[in-house]
């Protein structure tokens, strides 16, 4: 078995996934930093498969372009399989709970791959279990982008007791469209452009129990379903999307949602975002949210 690694410039690490993952959508390993170093400003993705099964080393320096750092290939042992699996582990994101003023009681969320038995809840407290196979489409609820708009959705949901209809842009897993739905935000929407990323987005929602609707859509081309007739009460708005797609968004949305949570973003990219929200829908700062060099912010109306 064959491990094929491609290092790329932390700055431009996520829109180099975007362009791998059209060459291997059954997901990419992510590693910062060199194995056995500290992170000095590289992310490392990685595939594994035969030789015939992995993607061409041209394709992988195109898709890598001026970020490409290295490209490397190492054969691996045959338990490379269980391996893969160790690398995946459960994501706790726990309650904000009463000291954060919650005004409605929300449960913490817990993210496992289906290999993984589920654990306790924190201090005796709720917990919704969602299962995410890893092996299909972006969010696990590892990333930080995705754990970072987990935190911010539980925020939300503890702040106001009402849940409305609520639009998950750019879904991938469905994870978080999932996590909506088990908070109780009714009805939810999960849009995404890959064939794979709705199929996979179906596939865990029903795995979960969750009732969402899942279609394939392209932001770029196609005019955003929203809001809907439906869409009564509050609205809110996810999206675990590019710094380019979240600007395309803020052009594209009719009219402002009660509330919009925004991830995928570089630190350096957050401002300009924001401001493009600011402009045209008159959204405003509620919370914002680093970890590392990634960031998420939640916007509001009010």
């Amino acid at each position: 078995m064959i491990r094929l690694a491609v290092r790329v410039a932390s700055a431009d690490a996520e829109l180099v996934l975007a362009e791998l993952l059209e060459l291997a959508p059954a997901g990419v390993e992510e590693v910062h930093g060199r194995p056995g170093t500290p992170d000095q400003g590289i992310v490392e993705y990685a595939v594994y498969g035969a030789p015939g099964e992995l993607p061409a080393l041209p394709d992988l320096r195109a898709a890598a372009g001026d970020a490409l750092v290295e490209v490397c290939t190492t054969e691996i042992p045959d338990d490379w399989h269980e391996r893969w699996r160790q690398f995946h582990r459960p994501v706790l994101i726990e309650s904000p709970g009463a000291a954060s003023g919650a005004l409605a009681p929300v449960g913490s969320v817990l993210v496992r791959p289906p290999w993984e038995a589920g654990g306790d809840a924190p201090r005796g407290g709720l917990v919704h279990e969602i299962v995410i196979d890893p092996g299909q489409a972006f969010g696990t609820g590892a990333h930080a982008t995705t754990r970072l708009c987990l935190e911010l959705l539980l925020e939300l949901a503890a702040g106001e007791p009402g849940r409305g209809a609520l639009l998950d842009v750019g879904t991938g897993s469905g994870v978080l469209a999932i996590a909506a739905h088990a908070l109780g935000f009714a009805p939810v929407l999960a849009l995404d452009n890959e064939l794979e990323s709705v199929a996979a987005a179906r596939e865990n929602a029903a795995v979960n129990g969750a009732v969402i609707e899942v279609r394939r859509f392209d932001l770029r081309t196609q005019e955003l379903p929203w809001p809907a007739p439906e869409s009564r009460g509050m609205t809110v708005v996810l999206a675990n999307l590019l710094r380019p797609l979240l600007l395309e968004l803020a052009a594209t949305l009719s009219a402002a949602p009660a509330h919009l949570i925004a991830g995928g973003l570089l630190v350096g990219e957050v401002d300009e975002v924001l401001d493009a929200f600011a402009a045209r829908l008159g959204l405003s700062v509620r919370e914002r949210r680093e970890r590392g060099e990634w960031a998420a912010v939640w916007l509001s109306t009010g």
